[in-house]
């Protein structure tokens, strides 16, 4: 079995040294129960509000608790006032950890927590725990660069295929991608896809357009349609619903999906997937509840700890050696033999990278304030879970807004 209380050493150690973890007497928390809370942007329709429901369930169930007594599960609560509403009914209904799960709930989750010091209240791809100092507010999320880079491989290899059947020359070798916003975790997301894609396929070339939605089924179709039109031949997405998949089953164009298989949907065009297991997270935090010990501001989960993950590869789809290739690069990533972001492996403008001051202590201002470049690699997530990388790669080229 994994061991799920592991953590990314270098936060835990910076949240220790900082003070800006949660501490719960022991005396206090010895044999506490576990009332837990789930607060979702959408709901099971979205395969990135399905995955934190999933995991959620497994986590709970798996110790016994049961839905509607000891867990329980909200759906649809949008980036405003009613997170705050929802996780104070979360409260009320006796829960001591409350877990959001989107980007723009963080604010509101960060309210609640000041009003009820004795409730833990985490949040996912969040930035402020490692710089609010709440003692009952944390952050979370994972390597899962590393995850697209991963499938990345899987994408460049099947563009290999296509250059050796004759389908496409080498020049051709262009991949769309569907992403909800233009934030620093979108970026991290496509770029590690594309280099991904690149340590197979050299001459892979990548076009990127938004929809301004994190779930727009209808934006998301007409994004991949797009892309496909503009003779993309492959293509992939940070979008959260089954809009980029289906039109691609219905082009037959191949297609790399996110948080989970669609090959239900598609199975004539999906290849794979990367995903967030939020299993060992939830499973971490309560143990600590449970334990009365403390829980890091800011967790990182790993290949290693269980928290970033492949789906299933369709091999009916996928080109012959992916598997391994996929394989030979994941022992790699985790021995620190390769990183997804070696500075030799590309270019901005032209230019090779020596230096970076990225926005990791985010601020209204969202200022400059940390040097992440070191030892010939940028170091992604390792000064706070949610991701910082923003540059513009050469190779990716990001088109017009669909909306």
């Amino acid at each position: 079995m994994k061991n799920f209380k592991k953590i990314s050493a270098l936060l835990l150690a910076a949240a220790m040294v900082s003070g800006m973890v949660t501490v719960v007497p022991a005396e206090e928390a010895e044999g506490t129960q576990v009332v837990a809370g789930l607060i979702c942007l959408h709901d099971e329709n979205s395969t990135y509000d399905l995955n934190f429901i999933n995991c959620f369930k497994e986590a709970c169930e798996a110790r016994g608790l049961v839905e509607g007594e000891t867990y329980y599960i909200t759906t649809n609560i949008p980036e405003g006032q009613e997170c705050y509403e929802e996780a104070m009914n979360m409260v009320d209904r006796g829960c001591n950890f409350v877990f959001a799960d989107s980007f723009g709930h963080e604010d509101y989750m960060i309210e609640a927590a000041k009003e009820v010091p004795e409730v833990e209240f985490c949040h996912a791809t969040g930035t402020k725990a490692h710089t609010e100092g709440i003692q009952n507010f944390q952050n979370s999320f994972a390597h899962i660069y590393e995850g697209r880079y991963l499938a990345g491989i899987a994408a460049g290899m099947k563009l290999n295929e296509m250059i050796e059947a004759g389908d496409i020359t080498a020049e051709e070798a262009k991949i769309g991608y569907v992403g909800a916003y233009t934030y620093a975790e979108v970026i991290s997301g496509y770029t590690s896809f594309f280099l991904g894609a690149r340590s197979v396929c050299p001459s892979a070339t990548m076009e990127v357009t938004f929809t301004g939605e994190w779930e727009d089924e209808t934006l998301e179709k007409e994004a991949a349609n797009r892309l496909i039109e503009d003779k993309c031949v492959l293509i992939s997405q940070h979008a959260d619903s089954m809009g980029a998949p289906t039109a691609c089953e219905a082009a037959g164009v191949p297609d790399i999906a996110y948080n989970g298989s669609t090959m239900a949907a598609a199975p004539n065009t999906y290849i794979i997937s990367s995903r967030i297991n939020w299993v060992p997270y939830f499973n971490y935090v309560m143990d600590c509840i449970e334990a009365g010990e403390d829980i890091a501001d800011d967790y990182t989960g790993t290949i290693e700890t269980g928290s970033v993950e492949l789906g299933e590869l369709n091999e009916a789809v996928a080109a012959e050696g992916t598997a391994e290739a996929i394989a030979e690069a994941e022992e790699k990533l985790v021995n620190g033999e390769l990183h997804v972001f070696d500075l030799s492996t590309f270019t901005v403008e032209g230019a090779a990278i020596e230096s970076y001051q990225a926005d990791v202590d985010t601020d209204a201002a969202f200022e400059k304030d940390t040097e992440v470049v070191a030892d010939g690699y940028f170091h992604e997530s390792e000064y706070r879970s949610a991701p910082y990388f923003d540059l513009m790669i050469d190779g990716i080229t990001l088109l017009d807004t669909v909306f």
